[in-house]
């Protein structure tokens, strides 16, 4: 059996689809699953036990019509496969286009109100309710399909190579704890940045949460989290305690990301892609939220340690703040209000 997934963006997306994957692959062990991803993110994937191959999606490159020839040659690609199987979990409507082009025998979708795209489907599986959590959602597309839902499987397989290769890059941070130093943590990851400005948690309050943690367990050591362009928040929060940080930001892979993660005693996190690394992983952590509704898309089996202000306009769901205190729903989240958290999660 052939099956094809399309989920090309974005990392915590991906993060959140792969339960279906690994599912899948339980229930139908001979099968050969392929995973259509946005190619920035491809790196998530190589070499994941439970596929067979990354079909990459060249968003950028393609959206120019001189290279519409090689998108052309990736459909072609992708029909060749005689897919039995195909399941969009992207549910847009160039998702959903690349997945009818496919031609596989069955094509299942999420049905959502978004670009017309589940009228490429032969199934289409609706969201029980606006507040049903995104992994639950991307699940729902299985029973109809005969394949049973449980959570026996292994959701981020470890990577032996690349836990390997950050000891090696980074010989003096602690990247390994046992399980039962939750009580004195020594690995602590940040993750101060976000896609949208409104979802980031004010540096200057990660900086004095790191002094006031790094004051209560004096052998604690900070990895921060983010992409490149994340590194000038990762150097404000390192000055609060530079013999405590390491910032990271722009410096590791998504696999070495992932590997961090593995090794962490607690996270601390904006909502975004790593922290559903975190629970995917059943790390501790503490999510910070704002803009958006953690119901959705919220740290999954850890709702009960995201924090949020109950505002008038939180959720508002929208990438730009329009409250008469800017961005007040995480401005007026205390650092004490975290820190009081984390020292719940590690009584």
């Amino acid at each position: 059996m052939k099956i094809l997934l399309l989920k090309p963006s974005s990392l915590g997306d991906v993060l959140q689809a792969l339960p279906v994957l690994r599912l899948l692959k339980l229930h139908y062990p001979a099968s050969e699953i392929f995973w259509w991803i946005d190619s920035a993110l491809a790196p998530l994937l190589e070499g994941d036990p439970d596929l067979a191959g990354v079909v990459c999606f060249e968003r950028k490159r393609w959206a120019r019509p001189a290279h519409w020839p090689e998108m052309l040659c990736s459909i072609r690609g992708l029909r060749a496969q005689n897919f039995d199987l195909v399941i969009d979990l992207q549910c847009l409507a160039r998702s959903g286009a690349f997945a009818w082009l496919a031609n596989g025998k069955l094509l299942v979708g999420l049905d959502e109100v978004r670009e017309g795209a589940r009228g490429f489907y032969d199934l289409a599986v609706p969201r029980q309710s606006f507040h049903t959590h995104a992994v639950d959602w991307y699940l729902s597309v299985l029973p109809p399909l005969g394949v049973p839902v449980h959570k026996n499987f292994q959701w981020l397989p470890a990577r032996p190579a690349i836990a390997a290769e950050i000891k090696r890059k980074w010989p003096d941070a602690i990247v390994s704890n046992p399980q039962s130093a939750i009580r004195n943590p020594r690995l602590i990851l940040l993750q101060p940045g976000a896609r949208w400005e409104n979802k980031r948690w004010p540096a200057e309050h990660f900086s004095a949460l790191v002094r006031a943690l790094a004051e209560k367990f004096p052998g604690v050591r900070f990895a921060i989290l983010g992409g490149q362009d994340d590194r000038p928040l990762g150097e404000m929060i390192s000055r609060a305690a530079p013999e405590h940080c390491l910032n990271l930001c722009g410096a590791t892979s998504l696999p070495e990301m992932i590997e961090w993660v593995r090794r962490c005693d607690l996270m601390v996190t904006n909502d975004t892609g790593p922290m559903h690394a975190a629970a995917a992983l059943d790390k501790p952590l503490v999510a910070l939220f704002g803009p958006t509704e953690p119901r959705r898309t919220g740290p999954y089996g850890q709702l009960e340690n995201v924090l949020r202000l109950d505002l008038p306009c939180s959720p508002c769901l929208s990438a730009r703040c329009h409250f008469s205190q800017p961005e007040e729903c995480l401005r007026a989240l205390a650092p004490e209000q975290v820190l009081q958290r984390i020292e719940a999660i590690i009584s």
